[in-house]
């Protein structure tokens, strides 16, 4: 999540959606306010304790936790947005950089599909950490009634132009996004599913495949 007091923004950062380049883009927009010199006492503090003191949102916080710590005013006055993808997509992404990063927790499975039937084998509740990406893209978006808080979704398949159009509400300069954590080593991911997979995700992610009007093909 990044909160600028200067440009009245908060980008809701939803891993493997393209965010990392979008926070690349607007990092240095967090500073530039009269709360510039205690926003970097305290994010220097988060760091000596290990973040223990719970004093900053963590990058991948959901809407709720600043709807919660903001005053209602400032909140409401804030452009909020946020990026989300195809669900299918996004467990192909997700799948690569576990192998990549974290291969620790694959079980010692590489096949794709093979890792999704163990990801979202319900024996396993769900286990956390094996990464975020079985937490619904919408539960980032809504607060506890179910009520989306964001003024603008933009979709990762037209990244670009739609981080135009947030910077044109914000008031700040358009820029080419940088390719931050780019894969170059995977295929379309409707290459990588069976039909059993496939709908392993439609079922999990159903509420996600409603809200946001994605479909697999």
């Amino acid at each position: 999540m990044l909160l600028s007091h200067k440009h009245q923004f908060l980008f809701v950062h939803i891993a493997k959606t393209g965010g990392t380049s979008v926070r690349a883009a607007l990092n240095k927009y967090r500073w530039g306010s009269k709360y510039s010199l205690p926003l970097f006492v305290v994010q220097k503090l988060s760091q000596m304790t290990g973040h223990k003191i719970a004093s900053r949102f963590p990058r991948h916080s959901k809407i709720i936790a600043a709807k919660e710590m903001l005053p209602a005013e400032f909140f409401d006055g804030l452009f909020k947005f946020v990026f989300v993808r195809n669900p299918w997509d996004l467990q192909v992404s997700s799948f690569h950089h576990i192998k990549r990063e974290r291969p620790n927790v694959m079980n010692g499975i590489t096949d794709f599909n093979e890792f999704m039937a163990y990801k979202f084998d319900p024996k396993r509740a769900y286990q956390y950490h094996i990464d975020t990406s079985l937490q619904l893209q919408s539960d980032y978006i809504v607060d506890l009634h179910g009520n989306t808080l964001v003024d603008f979704i933009g979709h990762y398949e037209s990244l670009q132009e739609d981080f135009d159009f947030a910077c044109d509400k914000i008031g700040v300069a358009k820029k080419q996004l940088p390719h931050k954590r780019h894969a170059k080593d995977r295929k379309g991911y409707r290459e990588y599913y069976t039909d059993e997979t496939a709908e392993m995700v439609a079922k999990h992610f159903a509420k996600d495949i409603e809200i946001l009007d994605y479909q697999f093909d």
